[in-house]
């Protein structure tokens, strides 16, 4: 499995598994739309191609974790002896904190290429395999509805 190495965002969050990617990536305009509107920024901004390429979003352009792993020299929070540092427990977007926890846990034990595999099957449709988005509640392929933490 290849692995891109602009979607292994320190943090645990998957940008593989990011609206705003998923968004960008299939040119889903209703989507963009709606995460325009929650982020208060104009759809057409909504380009990101990983946290770790040079073209993020504006969050993820300032991210204290990103500089944090950066400045320690390690690949993310999963190598960190202080995870869950402030940094993860003050997130500005609370609704990704289980997502953190959950995935760098997962990530400690596992090479890239293993947790990318797990993060991708857990962001697939069980109906389908669409792929789908961290916080999407239905599959835009079938409408089944999805979990909002897969198991």
């Amino acid at each position: 499995m290849k692995v891109n190495p602009n979607l292994l965002a320190p943090c645990g969050l998957y940008c593989g598994a990011c609206g705003i990617y998923f968004a960008d990536k299939h040119n889903n305009e209703k989507l963009k739309q709606k995460l325009g509107a929650f982020y208060g920024m104009k759809p057409e901004s909504l380009k990101c191609d990983g946290c770790m390429s040079d073209n993020r979003i504006v969050f993820c352009q300032s991210c204290k974790i990103r500089g944090c792993t950066t400045e320690k020299g390690i690949s993310g929070c999963h190598e960190c002896s202080e995870f869950p540092c402030d940094n993860i427990k003050n997130f500005p977007f609370k609704v990704a904190i289980p997502f953190m926890l959950r995935s760098t846990s997962f990530r400690k034990e596992k090479t890239d290429a293993e947790w990318v595999k797990w993060e991708e099957k857990n962001w697939k449709c069980k109906v389908c395999g669409a792929p789908t988005f961290r916080g999407a509640k239905r599959c835009h392929e079938c409408g089944n509805e999805l979990p909002s933490i897969p198991k």
